[in-house]
């Protein structure tokens, strides 16, 4: 099993930033990729960004390409998630997910192992 913690949503102005933090524990081994999905109010859980242990390469949402950054810290096991240049319609809960491999992220549906409690991210405009 692997335990997924994020922490650092809250509220902020559009224009603005913010850095979540996901923590994971247990058996982290058989996740070879961690990534960010969010839930927009009334509509269905999409995919944001993920990267890989293995390699380090990162996907990214069209939608957040050039704004948000993911990044990882191994030794930790601990994934980010640097938000810039926020949007209204940023606003969503955003939840950590874990996989065996990255490319599992962004089947649809996502083949993940593992799901934090998400988040609240509200952008104002």
């Amino acid at each position: 099993q692997v335990q997924l913690v994020e922490s650092g949503g809250g509220l902020v102005q559009a224009g603005g930033s913010l850095r979540l933090s996901c923590a994971a524990s247990g058996r982290t081994s058989s996740s070879n990729a961690m990534g960010w999905f969010r839930q927009p109010p009334g509509k269905e859980r999409e995919f944001v960004a993920a990267v890989s242990w293995s390699g380090g390469s990162t996907y990214y949402a069209d939608s957040v390409k050039g704004r948000f950054t993911i990044s990882g810290d191994n030794a930790r096991n601990t994934v980010y998630l640097q938000m810039n240049s926020l949007k209204p319609e940023d606003t969503a809960v955003y939840y950590c997910a874990a996989a065996r491999w990255i490319a599992y992220m962004t089947q649809t549906p996502p083949r993940t192992n593992y799901w934090g409690q998400g988040t609240q991210v509200t952008v104002s405009s």
